[in-house]
């Protein structure tokens, strides 16, 4: 048991220089995997709106949302990533990886 949880030490700590791009590649992941759902809500919100208002808004939600979404909660989630102890490091971001892709399976969205 102490040679597995050695094992989870050495890549927990493996990964741990490069939390910033994993934190990044975890949301761009639930965006890529959410985005068409969010998409298609506000596409049926704002259907009977006119073209203009309806590009904005598309504009908007995309580039800056996302953006915004991608720059402010990244480094939050690689400060909280930072904090955890490196056996549970390498175990956290596999099973986050491994349910994002089994949620787009699942949905579809591969």
């Amino acid at each position: 048991m102490n040679t597995v949880i050695a094992l989870l030490a050495d890549g927990g700590q493996f990964l741990r220089p490069w939390l910033p791009e994993i934190a990044t590649a975890m949301i761009a992941c639930l965006l890529v995997v959410f985005g068409s759902d969010i998409n298609r809500v506000l596409r049926r919100h704002l259907a009977s709106t006119n073209f203009v208002v309806r590009t904005l808004v598309f504009i908007l939600v995309n580039a800056f949302g996302y953006g915004f979404l991608i720059v402010s909660v990244s480094p939050w989630i690689a400060g909280k990533l930072g904090q955890v102890p490196s056996q549970w490091l390498f175990c956290i971001i596999v099973v986050t990886f491994v349910f994002v892709g089994a949620w787009a399976q699942r949905n579809r969205a591969i």
